[in-house]
């Protein structure tokens, strides 16, 4: 594929200059990246590369408003679509009402403003391209065209983990969902989003619908799975979440838009996507495809931030000093907590009975629960998450014999 150039490339070139970065893969870490850059340093020398005509995919992210540090919110406004003020979870025994502020974004505004802001400064672009090798300093475009630039971040996102015998290689499994954006009658959309509708039939795993209210006659409906079985059945999730949408009143006129995924949910660390490590000619990776999501909800907006403002912080040169290490070395400490909260989730319960955990999870304090989802734990945090009496169902047998049934 030739790749189309944004309008500075033969400036760049004839100026003999290269890149202070070069960003590959147009997804959510490096959209943040680019913006943080652009944001402290308007004249950044940076290059992005997407293989697709649009950044960002087909998906939808959303965080709470206490995951974003103060530094980052002039550059990641733009970029919501929506904000609530609070947020519903439900559970068979347990409803909670989470007083805190909820956000989204959609690709289409992803696309939109980080195109923008890209092409409208002096010395940034973006090169629709296959890529061909990654390496620290240099990336080669299947055409053969090499750039070169000071730091080479990789954040092409994850390669579907193997299965071994039908599972996760990596022990624990997969979060999978299918979404439709729904036109419903007005006035029947719900007023605040519903992060975890765990009221439904639990069937694969540990289930429950996601439910993001855009207008009073608009809202997207997700059918979400913990699941060892990375198959989506697209029909029968379609079916679904029609009966969802009729049994909670929501009178469907159309669908607007579909969006479906499979996120890894590991139970133990993968060398070659460690948070830190760096793929075989040593550029740096990122975003899901460095570990820098959260393993047990895949959340991956405040990690992704996070590093998108370390690496705005400073030159280019001194991106990977001490402080790059610091920063790894907590996220590893926060992923070993996750990684054995999923082996306990995924392996110390029944498949039908997965969802006492999350049930007793929003029992929690709120702050507990925030610094949960920002990944950001305290030692108080993770005693009592932990500690105290296990939900109803959990069996220290079937943990022992790797979440078979004892």
């Amino acid at each position: 594929m030739k790749p189309s150039v944004g309008p500075f490339q033969n400036t760049l070139t004839r100026a003999g200059d290269r890149d202070e970065y070069i960003l590959v893969g147009g997804g959510l870490q490096n959209a943040l990246i680019a913006l943080a850059l652009l944001e402290r340093r308007p004249d950044t020398r940076l290059t992005l590369v997407e293989r697709e005509p649009a950044l960002g995919g087909n998906h939808t992210w959303c965080f709470h408003a206490s995951d974003v540090p103060r530094s980052a919110r002039g550059f990641l406004e733009p970029l919501v679509v929506k904000r609530w003020p609070a947020h519903d979870v439900m559970f068979p025994s347990h409803r909670r009402r989470m007083p805190d502020e909820y956000n989204a974004l959609t690709s289409e505004r992803l696309h939109r403003e980080v195109s923008a802001r890209i092409l409208g400064a002096p010395h940034a672009r973006i090169l629709t391209a296959n890529v061909r090798a990654v390496g620290s300093s240099s990336v080669t475009l299947d055409d053969g065209l090499e750039l070169g630039a000071e730091l080479v971040i990789d954040a092409r996102g994850p390669a579907p983990a193997p299965l071994v015998n039908g599972r996760a290689s990596l022990g624990g499994g997969y979060q999978k969902f299918v979404g439709l954006e729904l036109r419903v009658d007005s006035g029947t959309a719900p007023e605040l989003p519903i992060l975890m509708d765990a009221t439904v039939q639990q069937i694969d795993g540990f289930r429950f619908v996601y439910v993001l209210p855009w207008a009073s006659d608009r809202v997207l409906v997700e059918d979400t799975y913990y699941s060892t079985n990375a198959a989506l059945d697209l029909p029968v999730l379609r079916q679904r979440i029609f009966e969802y949408a009729a049994a909670a009143g929501l009178r469907v006129q159309g669908v607007l838009r579909e969006e479906s995924g499979v996120l890894p949910i590991p139970a133990r660390l993968d060398l070659d996507t460690v948070p830190g490590n760096t793929v075989p000619r040593g550029s740096v990776r990122a975003g899901y495809a460095g570990g820098l999501f959260h393993p047990t909800t895949g959340y991956s907006l405040p990690v992704a931030l996070r590093f998108a403002l370390h690496i705005a912080g400073r030159p280019a040169a001194d991106a990977l000093g001490a402080e790059y290490a610091c920063l790894m070395a907590e996220h590893q400490r926060q992923v070993r907590f996750c990684l054995r909260l999923n082996r306990l989730l995924f392996g110390g319960f029944a498949p039908e009975e997965r969802y006492r955990v999350l049930e007793r999870f929003y029992r929690l304090p709120l702050p507990t629960i925030r610094r949960f989802y920002a990944l950001e734990t305290h030692a108080a945090d993770r005693a009592r998450i932990l500690c105290g009496r296990p939900p109803s169902g959990f069996s220290l047998r079937r943990l022992l014999s790797g979440g078979q049934p004892s």
